[in-house]
């Protein structure tokens, strides 16, 4: 069934002419009037809807029954990513968002080699957001991810939250396979350093903090690597647990 993200409001009965990217994919997809398909507005559940007209670049829609049907995990999990090089953010999220992790803050790291400016931290964040549409169409989530705009660790590490902030780290003595077990399933933060790591200095401003800094085990991981091992490691360990 093809899933489509439409960013406004849907109900039951209404003729919708969907977004431009949306009717481009359906002719790519070679669909035609009658088909049906599924829409989701990211607010929760998702819309089943049937192709009533095509009209060379316009597609509309009858939303035809609802459907409460969720995928989210039972806890929240952030993802507070050190910007890396290249596509490697691309990447991190689309993975992120399949995984399940309901928010993701972009670290502009001490050790960071990518820098960004206003504005291209703005088109940086436009990409990342309709990344994580197309992850969340693709995976059936129905609901999308924060992406945060991006912010300094120092800054990020000073504000407060309620919930476990984990930095991992090789100085860590702890893994997190066995952190995890003697913990119940909640809302969680992963901090995850850009190439090289978190600087000396931001380690030491999150052990101020309060913030756990636990182990991956024995070998190094990618920056790319690192929080989607950990995602999938947690919800291995947390997913089947009762809160």
């Amino acid at each position: 069934m093809t899933r489509l993200f439409c960013d406004f409001p849907l109900a039951i009965g209404e003729n919708i002419e969907l977004p431009k990217d949306a009717a481009r994919h359906i002719m790519v997809l070679r669909l035609s009037a009658g088909d049906t398909l599924t829409l989701f507005n990211g607010l929760g559940g998702e819309y089943q809807a049937r192709i009533t007209r095509i009209d060379r670049q316009r597609v509309t829609t009858e939303i035809v029954s609802h459907s409460s049907r969720e995928a989210e995990l039972p806890y929240r999990i952030t993802l507070a990513q050190g910007i890396p090089e290249a596509t490697k953010m691309d990447w991190i999220i689309e993975k992120s968002v399949e995984l399940g992790v309901s928010d993701i803050i972009p670290l502009a790291a001490q050790r960071s080699v990518v820098r960004l400016n206003n504005d291209r931290a703005e088109k940086r964040l436009s990409r990342w957001q309709a990344i994580a549409i197309s992850a969340a169409q693709q995976c059936g989530r129905n609901r999308l991810p924060h992406i945060a705009s991006p912010v300094g660790t120092g800054e990020y590490l000073r504000q407060t939250t309620p919930s476990p902030r984990i930095l991992f780290s090789p100085r860590a003595t702890e893994a997190l396979s066995e952190w995890a077990r003697h913990q119940k399933p909640q809302n969680i933060t992963l901090l995850i350093g850009p190439e090289g790591g978190f600087s000396p200095e931001e380690e030491n401003m999150a052990e101020q903090q309060g913030v756990t800094f636990l182990s991956m085990g024995p070998r190094i991981l990618r920056t790319e690597t690192a929080g989607l091992a950990a995602v999938a490691a947690i919800n291995a360990l947390w997913e089947t647990r009762p809160e």
